[in-house]
């Protein structure tokens, strides 16, 4: 069964109707239904607030990291453990091809149902995670295969067990051996990017976030409760942190918007990975044609460019 958020009841109501009269074979009403669910799109989606595109991204019915590698990827081969303490099922890793290019893709996982929510930790990775995507990222650039990254958590797991083996050394080694990583390298938001725990997996030659994504350094509800002590305050949080994907582009922090179908990747799974694919190949063919010292200049550069600003002091003359 389809959830549907509330600003979206009128378009269940059609999306029922349409049921209903393909039952009944008549086509006529299908087609004229059709054309008012097309128009009820435009007018809800068009318009959407930072809030509702929050929603969006957390939408239980948004295709995860392994919805997308299982359809836009073929002979995968999946790559288990870090080699120092366990394999964390919050993170996934997979070798394989996408159409005739072979890639390593490293996503976070969410997971559905009580038990794999339980199993993926509800896609908060422990440091585990972070290192078993680092070691995959290595063997990529051993052998020269490019690198997908699929982030999607509300940020790392911060348990004591996490904290005692490293979590924060174990992002920071991330960020550190990723930006010096000999291959190419494309990181895209597909859901909700959380702070340390997206950033661990999220440097890149490009970065990238799907329609109805979000990425910022807190949850709006942390923002809220340290702001105002005031869970009700979720909204303005929202509101004021600029953490959608067209906010986060006009700031310059991420290179593109992926434009996923208008109506949500969660009523359209296959046209949405099909969006995240293309847009993969063609940034892939695009570092491909650059030297590798061109592309490692265009990563530094992009990568120290993140959050310049210019300050402006203005003298004030004193009137006599």
């Amino acid at each position: 069964m389809a959830t549907y958020l509330d600003f979206e009841q009128k378009i269940k109501q059609i999306q029922e109707s349409i049921v209903s009269a393909q039952v009944r074979h008549d086509d006529a009403e299908v087609e004229k239904l059709e054309e008012k669910l097309d128009k009820e799109v435009s007018k809800i989606y068009g318009n959407l607030t930072d809030f509702q595109k929050l929603q969006l991204a957390r939408h239980v019915d948004r295709p995860y990291a392994l919805d997308y590698i299982n359809i836009i990827m073929r002979d995968k081969y999946e790559i288990h453990g870090d080699r120092h303490f366990r394999d964390d099922a919050a993170i996934v890793c997979y070798l394989g091809y996408i159409d005739d290019e072979r890639v390593m893709v490293i996503g976070e996982q969410k997971g559905r149902g009580t038990k794999n929510k339980i199993r993926r930790n509800f896609g908060m990775p422990h440091p585990e995670g972070y290192r078993k995507a680092l070691r995959a990222a290595k063997m990529a650039e051993k052998f020269g295969i490019p690198v997908l990254m699929l982030i999607d958590t509300p940020g790392a797991y911060p348990g004591l067990g996490a904290e005692e083996r490293n979590q924060s050394e174990a992002i920071a080694r991330n960020l550190l051996e990723l930006a010096e990583l000999d291959t190419q390298t494309i990181s895209i938001v597909i859901g909700e990017g959380g702070s340390g725990g997206a950033l661990a997996i999220g440097v890149a030659d490009k970065f990238a976030m799907m329609r109805y994504s979000v990425f910022s350094v807190i949850s709006p509800e942390g923002c809220s409760a340290i702001l105002w002590s005031d869970p009700k305050k979720v909204e303005d949080a929202t509101n004021a942190m600029k953490i959608t994907s067209s906010d986060l582009k006009e700031l310059g922090l991420i290179d593109d918007v992926i434009d996923e179908p208008l109506i949500g990747a969660h009523r359209d799974r296959d046209g949405s990975a099909k969006a995240l694919k293309s847009y993969f190949l063609e940034k892939l063919a695009e570092l491909k044609a650059m030297t590798k010292e061109q592309r490692m200049e265009a990563r530094y550069n992009s990568l120290t460019s993140k959050g310049a600003f210019e300050e402006i002091i203005e003298e004030k003359t004193k009137e006599n």
